[in-house]
């Protein structure tokens, strides 16, 4: 999946959140490439899609991402984005 001019936000779990987000995807973590500063997290879809998202080292650490973990994609187009805890 191709996504141009996007924010891709990676989060552990959404489903006690209201995001403003309308592109939320669930996958798995397939892949993680660390570099010095950023990471490359590809994730996988439920229907073998896959969404490239380059995050900064320290997030991909704080996130405990390992290959085969859940996480939600969320892609927007701007930089904003409002999250509530019910």
């Amino acid at each position: 999946m191709l996504f141009t001019l996007a924010i891709i936000h990676l989060h552990q779990n959404i489903t006690n959140m209201k995001v403003s987000t309308r592109n939320n995807f669930k996958g798995v973590v397939k892949k993680i490439e660390h570099g010095s500063v950023n990471t490359e997290v590809i994730i996988e879809l439920p229907g073998g899609q896959e969404i490239v998202s380059i995050v900064t080292k320290t997030s991909a650490e704080n996130l405990e991402l390992i290959i085969g973990k859940v996480v939600y994609c969320l892609i927007k187009a701007s930089n904003v984005m409002i999250a509530t805890e019910d």
